[in-house]
């Protein structure tokens, strides 16, 4: 199917544009997958990932191969949305104006508020139930969405979760049973499942 990842980051190293672009096409659509569940947005996801396929590039020489490539930039990947959750956090906490707030009477100009509908991703996964379960995963605090986007979404074994979010491997299981546990309740209760 391609060079094998380890051959490709040697090459990475020695400044293998082509090499590099490989690794991308193998892990760039798993990478964007893990920064859009854990942001929730179509547009932070993709600067994200953006983003961390440049760091990783230019970092590639600190790759030390103790884990596999998909493991380091998954790290990365993960590092870098909780950046941008924390860094939303902060822009709403210092927000002018909520769009939830009435709008100020005066001269009868209206804030030019963001186009309320769904982008194409959104449109594409706009089945009822997937509605629920993303709702519900996006409900979950960071420590357990995160866990819960690598192992059940991305299907990445526990020993490489526990490795790109620095956890022990007991706590990812501990922390994903929770997750899988609030996911199972809040179903029931927007969804009627039981």
């Amino acid at each position: 199917m391609g060079a094998d990842d380890t051959v490709l980051v040697e090459a990475c190293k020695k400044g293998d544009l082509a090499a590099y672009e490989q690794l991308l096409q193998r892990y760039q659509r798993m990478l964007f997958n893990i920064a859009f569940r854990i942001t929730g947005v179509y547009e932070d996801a993709s600067d994200i990932v953006q983003d961390s396929l440049i760091a990783a590039w230019r970092r590639i020489d600190d790759f030390r191969g103790d884990a596999k490539i998909s493991t380091w930039l998954t790290a990365i990947v993960v590092n870098n949305s909780r950046n941008r959750l924390k860094q939303r956090q902060q822009r709403q906490k210092v927000e002018l104006y909520s769009l939830d707030a009435p709008i100020p009477a005066g001269d009868g100009a209206l804030p030019d508020l963001p186009s309320r509908s769904p982008s194409a991703l959104a449109q594409l996964e706009a089945s009822e139930m997937h509605g629920f379960l993303r709702r519900c995963v996006e409900a979950l605090s960071q420590e357990f969405r995160e866990v819960l986007v690598l192992r059940d979404m991305q299907e990445i074994p526990y020993q490489e979760v526990a490795a790109a979010l620095q956890l022990r491997e007991g706590t990812v299981k501990s922390r994903l049973f929770r997750a899988r546990e609030a996911v199972r309740d809040c179903l029931k209760k927007t969804a009627g499942i039981s």
